[in-house]
């Protein structure tokens, strides 16, 4: 799976959500706001896919179901983290 057209939009820093970031997926899916938080321990970064609340439910929109594909997207996304910040 090809990731592409990476782009960050940092946000002022509040509760460790430092920016959302949006990728496209093998040039055909469009994946955005993607928040990007500092880890607890205070050592890099997470992601934090979309969620809806339906009710009581919380429902998530998309999210990569393979952990290769997740290390894949972080991998990308936390590139261009640390070209921005950096």
């Amino acid at each position: 799976m090809t990731i592409s057209e990476i782009q960050i939009r940092p946000v002022k820093p509040k509760d460790g959500l430092v920016a959302f970031a949006s990728c496209v997926l093998d040039e055909k899916y469009y994946v955005g706001s993607i928040a990007v938080f500092t880890k607890l321990s205070g050592g890099g970064y997470r992601l934090v896919f979309p969620t809806k609340a339906v009710g009581s439910r919380q429902m998530h929109l998309h999210h990569p179901i393979t952990q290769d594909m997740s290390r894949a997207m972080e991998e990308a996304i936390f590139e261009k983290i640390h070209e921005l910040f950096d």
